[in-house]
């Protein structure tokens, strides 16, 4: 099952002493197929653990091992399921599982309650499990690329969510339970099929203060229409003022910074 870099077709025999050592297993850019058996080995002892840009097209039962893993990044091979076992890492805080082939993921993902960043931008998901709605320490939700037509209503059970990013897909409509997200300051829905959204989202989303509408049915003079249109704009403004206190460089759109239809 394993997959090395020597000529023995393991690894070196310090390698799995460093890995117990430091925690931190990076493999990116090995052409791995499977996951190594090195590292299944001294699963309770990873912390982090980076295999991007591979070619691997799943990920083992035996993943759900790794009890004690915070960061698990798997961006970019050719993966098309998790399983549920993933659940168990009940330590896990960042999840990254961009440009893949997941069509769908598994309910057991809600068991991950510490979990603080999931990342599945640019997979060919069609829909996301209700069960997100367990995860009440994620604050940055990236599902941009997809395939989705909506999102689950449990996602106003998020209440730490403070980015959430879902460009490029095929939403329709938004829950009513996004108002719900007392915390969010950052949401990205360009190029989708909105035509409305949620009344009171911004009236009810009191630290929201960077939304971004391009490519979608919904014009400016409706969004300034909405309720709390005027306490949305100052917070805005607010922070804009603060960039520019910050000596942040300003980019072209300027003023409009926070805002684009």
């Amino acid at each position: 099952m394993g997959c090395c870099s020597s000529k023995s077709g393991r690894y070196a025999p310090n390698q799995a002493n460093l890995w117990r050592s430091t925690g931190i297993v990076a493999l990116r850019d090995r052409g791995l197929r499977v996951f190594p058996n090195e590292v299944l080995e001294v699963d309770r002892f990873i912390r982090t653990l980076d295999l991007t840009n591979n070619r691997l097209v799943m990920v083992p039962e035996e993943i759900g091992n790794f009890r004690n893993m915070q960061r698990l990044v798997l961006s970019q091979n050719s993966i098309e399921r998790v399983p549920g076992s993933i659940g168990n890492i009940i330590s896990l805080k960042i999840l990254t599982l961009d440009s893949n082939k997941l069509r769908s993921l598994p309910d057991e993902l809600g068991l991950l309650v510490t979990l603080e960043q999931l990342s599945v931008a640019r997979n060919m998901l069609t829909s996301l499990p209700e069960t997100l709605g367990n995860l009440k320490n994620l604050f940055i939700l990236n599902v941009s690329n997809n395939n989705l037509k909506s999102l689950p209503q449990s996602l106003g059970s998020c209440l730490a969510l403070e980015e959430m990013t879902a460009n490029d897909n095929l939403i329709e409509d938004l829950p009513h339970t996004l108002c719900l997200l007392g915390r969010l300051k950052s949401l990205s829905l360009d190029n989708n099929g909105l035509n409305k959204l949620p009344p009171m989202l911004l009236k009810e989303c009191r630290a929201l203060q960077k939304i971004s509408l391009y490519g979608n049915s919904i014009s400016m003079a409706e969004f300034q229409q909405m309720e709390g249109y005027h306490e949305f704009e100052t917070r805005r403004k607010n922070r804009f003022d603060k960039v520019i206190g910050s000596n942040v460089m300003i980019n072209c759109r300027g003023l409009d910074e926070g805002i684009s239809f």
